[in-house]
């Protein structure tokens, strides 16, 4: 059985660890269990012009667990979520 996820991190070891980080939440599997077969950064085909991104998050709060939709306007994908990022910072 094969698991993908899309996952925003600055750099591959980050994203292979909160990929495992997010599998033993899921599906309780661990390092020992499983295998990494790829791990690749997506280009964007058109980055010519501006697009609106919306994006569903889930966070945490002293309050309780929350659901939210953004909108961001951004040329790049990981550009709306530097966005998301900066403003949930």
């Amino acid at each position: 059985e094969a698991y993908r996820m899309i996952i925003f991190a600055p750099n591959a070891v980050i994203a292979k660890s909160k990929f495992w980080y997010y599998m033993h939440q899921f599906r309780k599997m661990k390092k020992t269990t499983g295998e990494i077969l790829d791990c690749v950064e997506i280009r964007e085909k058109d980055v010519g012009f501006v697009k609106n991104y919306g994006i569903w998050l889930r966070y945490s709060s002293r309050s309780g667990t929350h659901n939210m939709y953004r909108e961001f306007r951004d040329v790049k994908l990981t550009g709306a979520v530097s966005q998301l990022y900066d403003e949930m910072a």
